[in-house]
């Protein structure tokens, strides 16, 4: 296992955070925040039976920092991904916006791919968007 990839850019939001934790025991903040396994146990358990979703309050500049630090910053903004994928996923349009419209117009046809497309997504976001971070600045070498 490689260690993650280190940067200083401000890729997530702690507003956005705390407004996604209001929703906390689904696990949306936990997911936002890069934490997927997590962000799985809080929704089968409702927030490990609330008490974890409490907690997570207090938690949740420290996951912010991390996110900050392991997630590579560049021009496709991580929260308007996740807004759009939290909200509007079933119509694809986190992928319209990051530029994957074949996969965009599956969504909207499929509604999310019968929502495992929405899973996926929800498992992978932060790092499809720092892999195309990673991209553009290698084209740009």
């Amino acid at each position: 296992m490689t260690a993650p990839v280190i940067h200083s850019d401000d890729t997530h939001s702690k507003v956005v955070g705390y407004l996604l934790w209001l929703f906390g025991f689904l696990g949306a903040h936990r997911f936002y925040y890069g934490k997927p396994v997590t962000g799985t146990i809080w929704f089968l358990t409702l927030g490990l039976f609330f008490i974890g979703w409490i907690i997570d309050l207090f938690l949740i500049p420290s996951m912010d920092r991390e996110a900050d630090l392991r997630f590579r910053g560049g021009p496709t903004n991580y929260t308007l991904a996740w807004v759009l994928l939290t909200f509007l996923g079933v119509f694809g349009l986190h992928r319209f916006y990051m530029g994957k419209w074949l996969t965009g117009i599956i969504y909207l046809l499929t509604g999310g791919l019968f929502l495992i497309g929405i899973l996926y997504d929800f498992w992978t976001l932060n790092d499809q968007i720092s892999l195309k971070h990673s991209d553009s600045l290698e084209s740009v070498r």
